[in-house]
């Protein structure tokens, strides 16, 4: 007789690989020092070589910068990255000002796992308020975010730049395939 479990029964192993990958990064967290030294590095690649990012930065009143996003999945996925928003300062130059997770799940026909970096450039002081004073903030809901291609990024200048927030991803490696359901959201982190 063969037994059939449920189908969160058949995903206990997903979300034990799931905690083996996000465990690691919880506690990297924790070493601020590094996470700071990640985020300036992600903000250096990224500006190097994104034309369009570059073009973007000096008007930018903000950023959130992610430098390093897991995400992972079988039919259930699941992604987190630490980060922190980055505000600029009077005269040129950035302060980091606080810390920040991002998480997501996803469910869907998808497999795989894949590691990459995110930026969500803030445009507008309403965009950085948002950010700042909400308690999370959920992708899609609250100002208005363009996802940066290779096709707008040849176009995208100052001029033409109208939204409250550009998001350019970097860095990718491994691979994700398929299609899903996503919610993603930002949380401030407590100090």
């Amino acid at each position: 007789m063969t037994i059939k479990y449920p189908l969160a029964w058949r995903l206990v192993p997903l979300f034990l690989l799931i905690g083996v990958i996000v465990g690691p990064l919880s506690a990297g967290a924790q070493n601020r020092t590094a996470l700071d030294n990640d985020v300036h590095a992600a903000i250096e690649y990224l500006l190097k070589t994104s034309p369009a990012a570059k073009r973007l930065a000096p008007s930018a009143k903000g950023a959130l910068v992610f430098p390093n996003i897991v995400k992972a999945g079988f039919i259930v996925g699941f992604q987190y990255g630490d980060g922190a928003p980055v505000r600029a300062k009077q005269g040129g130059g950035y302060y980091i000002a606080g810390y920040y997770n991002i998480t997501a799940a996803s469910y869907g026909m998808q497999a795989g796992a894949q590691t990459f970096g995110y930026v969500l450039a803030l445009m507008t002081d309403a965009a950085v308020e948002h950010v700042e004073l909400g308690r999370g903030w959920e992708l899609g809901v609250g100002p208005s975010i363009v996802i940066v291609d290779s096709g707008m990024a040849k176009t995208l200048t100052t001029e033409t730049a109208k939204s409250d927030v550009y998001a350019f991803t970097f860095g990718q490696s491994g691979l994700m395939a398929g299609m899903g359901i996503q919610g993603t959201k930002v949380t401030k982190l407590i100090k």
